[in-house]
């Protein structure tokens, strides 16, 4: 993809958030262009939406925005909004099929560990941990979703009318003549003992995935309370000719409990991690100038689950 081209799109972005009149601080705009970039360059197949707001104005802000980028730039059209329960996501609907598919070939690979436990543990078989089985059941209905082939025409783009109307709309001055377009996965969460903060742990690319199920969420939320935990940071730094280029910027952040890392040092799971995202990074030249991976120690503090 051609780097004109990916610019290009963060004006479009920048535009439609103008039009919408909706008032983001500058590092919050800065953020969502992190993220549509690392979408956009297969840095990232997901990537959480916590920041501009609370549902469901939220989730209306940004089905408008991506709505009216869509009909401006065609770098944008795989991207999709969707929804969790109480979580907003930005996704690339191929991104996502094809890290569902490896995720099930165990061609990415992830660490669980169980925090139910004190202290928590990494799971060493967990074809035997009633969690991560379940865990493996949703990722299967994800499969079904985002199918590698594409043939689900329920994600395919759909052309919507778009106009603008007075401030007083709902969404700051612009509506569209039918509802947004958004994805609704919030049933994969029924009838299951996996909880959101693990789902969020393998949906956001992160290497290690932190197992509880909903009836211990109070031990959980000690046992991680209680510990130190090592925090690894990944980091990029944008191309281009401006200013803005030359920042360093989080790509993407979790955690691993003090006693269970080596902070990355002969660590099998960080140099897979890292070097898979490295090669991510070889394919996207034009778009990201280096990625590094930074490891931080955090004491024991109040931990939300």
């Amino acid at each position: 993809m051609e780097f004109s081209k990916l610019e290009e799109a963060l004006t479009v972005v920048q535009a439609s958030v103008s039009r919408l009149k909706w008032k983001l601080k500058p590092a919050t705009k800065r953020r969502l262009e992190i993220d549509i970039l690392a979408l956009c360059t297969g840095l990232r197949p997901v990537v959480m939406i916590d920041y501009g707001g609370k549902m469901p104005e939220l989730q209306e802000r940004l089905c408008t925005v991506l709505q009216l980028s869509q009909k401006e730039s065609l770098v944008l059209q795989p991207l999709r909004v969707m929804v969790i329960e109480d979580m907003i996501y930005l996704i690339h609907v191929r991104g996502l099929a094809e890290y569902v598919e490896s995720s099930l070939n165990s061609e990415t690979k992830m660490v669980f560990v169980d925090i139910q436990q004190d202290p928590p543990k990494m799971v060493i078989q967990a074809e035997k941990n009633l969690v991560a089985t379940a865990f493996k059941e949703i990722q299967k209905f994800f499969s079904s979703v985002f199918p590698v082939d594409g043939t689900n025409k329920d994600l395919l783009p759909c052309a919507r009318k778009v106009h603008l109307v007075d401030d007083k709309s709902p969404v700051g001055g612009v509506i569209a003549s039918e509802p947004s377009e958004f994805i609704d996965l919030s049933e994969c969460m029924h009838d299951t003992q996996v909880t959101v903060p693990s789902l969020n742990g393998w949906l956001l690319g992160y290497p290690v995935v932190y197992l509880f199920d909903r009836d211990h969420i109070a031990d959980a939320i000690y046992n991680l309370s209680t510990k130190s935990l090592r925090l690894f940071k990944v980091s990029v730094c944008r191309n281009g000719v401006s200013d803005k280029g030359s920042h360093q910027e989080e790509l993407m952040s979790f955690s691993v409990p003090y006693d269970l890392s080596m902070g990355g040092k002969s660590e099998s799971w960080a140099e897979d991690f890292l070097g898979h995202m490295l090669m991510k990074l070889e394919k996207c030249k034009q778009a990201w100038r280096y990625l590094q991976m930074e490891v931080s120690e955090c004491y024991p503090q109040a931990i939300v689950l």
